[in-house]
């Protein structure tokens, strides 16, 4: 009743986004550009929010999406001229920091794990297996590079010399939005991109984030006792609710575990 009573004052509220997960494309991440961007539009766009939180858990996964979610962050923010807040829980790594990095500020737990600025390209190698088993592996191509680090088949050095310079690439620019977003913030002595990681109070000296805080404490002490939250989240389809895609969710969670794991977690 009152947003129709101009001279009643309504409490401030803050658009909550909760980015929990592994960052990849299609069924295989919670978090990626198309599944969130109607959410982040609604939560920028929905009233006149005090400010817009990020609510995030993510070990990182995939570098495409997640600049195509910190620009749209970016974007939003800028265009409707509404603060960014990050509140890291358990971990903001890799590209879970690319999206704590589109906020304006960032805050987390002292125990959170923060960082891992870099690019990571995993495989296997099975020729030895192959061969030993008396198993031919026949590859056909069109292009010299089109059968480049096929795991059946010996590495070869031009390969890998390829996958660093794509690896350097990525990297390159995942350093530029850092450097971008956090400016003189970051401390210049020391090499932050390496991919190495840090608790939280470690990562405030270094200015990788801005604070150590939880969330509402900081929302409360920003905008007063009477803040309210307004959520906003995936919803899963009524399929995924009874359990019609258990098998990709066994696969998405035994590779959402492996993600965690690198980080103790």
């Amino acid at each position: 009743m009152k947003r129709w009573i101009p001279f009643l004052k309504s409490e401030p509220t803050v658009a909550l986004v909760r980015l929990n997960g592994v960052i990849a494309s299609g069924a295989r991440g919670q978090l990626n550009d198309q599944a969130l961007g109607p959410i982040l539009e609604k939560a920028f766009r929905r009233g006149k929010p005090a400010a817009v939180a990020l609510e995030i858990n993510s070990p990182g996964g995939s570098p495409v999406q997640s600049a195509l979610i910190g620009a749209r962050i970016r974007r939003l923010a800028e265009e409707k001229e509404v603060p960014v807040l990050a509140f890291v829980e358990d971990v903001a790594a890799s590209g879970g920091y690319w999206l704590a990095a589109a906020a304006d500020e960032i805050f987390a737990d002292p125990n959170s794990v923060v960082g891992s600025i870099g690019v990571i390209s995993a495989g296997f190698g099975a020729h030895v297996f192959l061969s030993r088993q008396g198993i031919e592996r026949r590859v056909h191509t069109a292009g010299g590079s089109k059968s480049m680090l096929d795991p059946f088949r010996p590495e070869k050095e031009e390969d890998v010399a390829r996958l660093k310079r794509l690896l350097g690439q990525i990297h390159g620019n995942f350093i530029e939005h850092v450097q971008s977003r956090r400016g003189d913030k970051l401390d210049k002595s020391e090499d932050l991109f390496t991919g190495e990681i840090w608790t939280g109070s470690d990562a405030v000296d270094l200015g990788l984030i801005d604070g150590i805080g939880h969330m509402m404490p900081v929302l409360k002490d920003r905008f007063g006792d009477k803040v309210k939250l307004r959520r906003y989240g995936v919803r899963k389809s009524v399929f995924q609710r009874f359990g019609a895609t258990l098998a990709q969710d066994a696969l998405s969670g035994i590779e959402e575990r492996a993600e965690y794991a690198r980080f103790g977690l």
